[in-house]
């Protein structure tokens, strides 16, 4: 089962961890991403806006998991990703693999969060001290994309 949902709306943890545990596998690893303030950097992190591309947004969502899922033998596959304003500490993407043992789900749920930084069409715009500006691509992330290769 693949399940990709992008939406400006909370993420519920309780509500996906009970999805990504219902197909009775042995093994549910997981990551949330939380939208951080940055404190220490001029200018605490007020908001941060993801902007998407409707449609190629999903599409490139579900290749990663399809590619996760064959690659890995996974019964289940989550990503479900924020869009619109968010404050500092709110969910921006939760991610989880279920399979039957720990490191293919552990596994997994690296490669999808690793690649979706990098292949998902996401645009972030942060506003520090009132002032909002885009968030450029990081070379870490590129670099963490790629061991996938």
């Amino acid at each position: 089962m693949i399940r990709v949902v992008v939406s400006p709306a909370n993420i519920d943890l309780a509500a996906e961890m009970a999805l990504a545990e219902a197909n009775g596998v042995g093994a549910v690893a997981t990551f949330t991403g939380l939208v951080r303030a940055d404190p220490g950097v001029v200018g605490d992190v007020e908001t941060l806006e993801l902007e998407h591309y409707p449609g190629a947004t999903e599409a490139a969502l579900e290749g990663l998991a399809c590619e996760a899922q064959t690659r890995w033998s996974l019964a289940s596959v989550t990503v479900v990703h924020r869009v619109g304003p968010m404050r500092p500490g709110e969910r921006i993407v939760f991610v989880a693999a279920s399979s039957r043992h720990r490191g293919a789900a552990l596994d997994a749920c690296a490669f999808l969060i690793d690649r979706l930084k990098t292949d998902a069409p996401f645009w972030k715009r942060e506003t520090r001290s009132g002032t909002a500006a885009w968030v450029e691509a990081r070379e870490a992330d590129d670099d963490a994309a790629r061991r996938w290769t």
